[in-house]
């Protein structure tokens, strides 16, 4: 069991807001899509990504941002060029006080901007996300970060211009696919880098001791674990087991299972109307009320209150 594929499993692009904007200098665009996890690539050209209280972070042409969170961000020339355009949910593209006359065109199927030839050229799209499992993803992310285009260039990124611009039978599947594969490509590539502060759970998975143990647990998280059992099917001492799972995974085995098993739980109580007592047995708990007790001392809610606020 691959943690990143279980945790990405329902983080996918359905119907999809994609955009492609086309910009000459001095050029800024304004992006407030609302979406919980973003995407923006610049294509064509070099600036800046910015968010209010973040540090601007420099993007060179190919470069890829990932942005978490619904809060509006800016990608400019310059930390001093206003926005000329900005882009709301459903890819509603809005001209602004001061941009070019011609900006208000829309240039073909999701794009925008004064001519196809402009010196800049961003595309942007977004995902929804789904769930508790999924928002353990999301919550591992800062709220912007820039992998060099050298980290994830390849055939994925090179198709989009094309891609993004065509309005074929089917298009909105292809997009919603390439978004898939460019997250994944991207969010790959960010964890890997040394400066990224991957969380425990990416990290364990290269890990011998840690990523068996990780796999294990998240293979069948509903068996009666306990240390001794764990370090047993691992191959090491107990002791051995917790000490390099909490180093490496920044996190007790135990501790670990009990918030994936509630993670799990409070994503079915949202999504099905089973039962709380068939839901925790499914998630490793012996009934009802034992999942209770869990549910409210990790979430501070009992699980009918979190399905009822669902």
């Amino acid at each position: 069991m691959d943690v990143l594929d279980e945790l990405l499993a329902g983080t996918r692009a359905q119907d999809g807001v994609f955009n492609l904007t086309i910009l000459d200098l001095p050029w800024a665009l304004e992006i407030r899509d609302e979406a919980p996890l973003a995407l923006a690539i610049l294509i064509r050209g070099s600036g800046w990504i910015t968010r209010e209280g973040l540090e601007p972070q420099r993007m060179e042409q190919g470069d890829v941002a990932i942005v978490t969170g619904p809060e509006p961000y800016v990608v400019s020339d310059s930390l001093t060029t206003a926005p000329q355009l900005r882009i709301h949910p459903g890819g509603i593209c809005e001209p602004l006080p001061g941009a070019p006359a011609d900006y208000s065109a829309r240039l073909g199927v999701r794009t925008y901007g004064a001519r196809k030839s402009g010196e800049v050229m961003v595309a942007s799209g977004t995902y929804q996300v789904a769930g508790d499992v999924n928002r353990r993803l999301v919550t591992a992310l800062p709220p912007v970060l820039v992998v060099p285009a050298a980290e994830v260039a390849g055939s994925v990124m090179d198709m989009i211009t094309s891609e993004i611009q065509r309005d074929a039978p089917g298009q909105q599947s292809v997009l919603d696919r390439w978004l898939d594969l460019a997250l994944i490509t991207t969010l790959r590539a960010w964890f890997a880098r040394p400066d990224s502060h991957a969380p425990g759970w990416y990290q364990a998975q290269t890990d011998p001791v840690a990523g068996t143990a990780l796999r294990l647990l998240h293979e069948d998280p509903a068996y009666p674990w306990n240390v001794t059992e764990l370090a047993d099917r691992v191959g090491i001492s107990r002791a051995s087991l917790a000490r390099r799972f909490s180093a490496v995974v920044c996190e007790a085995p135990m501790s670990y299972l009990t918030g994936w098993r509630i993670t799990l739980a409070a994503d079915q109580l949202r999504s099905t109307r089973d039962t709380v007592e068939t839901i925790a047995r499914r998630v490793g708990y012996a009934n009802a009320f034992a999942l209770s007790v869990a549910f409210k001392r990790v979430r501070g809610v009992t699980p009918t209150a979190h399905r009822r606020a669902a």
